[in-house]
């Protein structure tokens, strides 16, 4: 069985939206003003967005986008520096890997 709807609450919708789309390609397909988003990805997961005012998710909760290279790694990790997100270089954990903070209030892993 797959896994095919997930829901984040976040403190900001279109910011959190805009990031995703962004940086991992999911595509908006419909939105109730700045309170909530439905996201989907090319392999058909469902991503919807909430807004809530006190956003507060564990240390240890993220998600993560698996890439197909470590080259593919760099290259994200590249563009959210030049866009001015403070993330560390990737580096050899349980995988080729690094995390930031989005927008919103969550954070994400990518890692191949």
């Amino acid at each position: 069985m797959k896994l095919n709807h997930l829901n984040l609450t976040v403190d900001d919708v279109k910011a959190s939206s805009e990031f995703l789309e962004k940086y991992f390609d999911l595509q908006v397909r419909n939105t109730r003003g700045n309170s909530f988003a439905v996201l989907i990805d090319d392999s058909g997961l469902v991503l919807t967005l909430m807004k809530g005012s006190q956003v507060t998710y564990p240390n240890t909760f993220h998600i993560g986008f698996i890439q197909e290279s470590e080259e593919r790694v760099n290259e994200i990790n590249q563009r959210l520096k030049d866009d001015g997100f403070e993330v560390e270089l990737p580096q050899r954990s349980h995988a080729w890997t690094f995390y930031v903070k989005a927008p919103g209030g969550f954070t994400v892993e990518v890692l191949s």
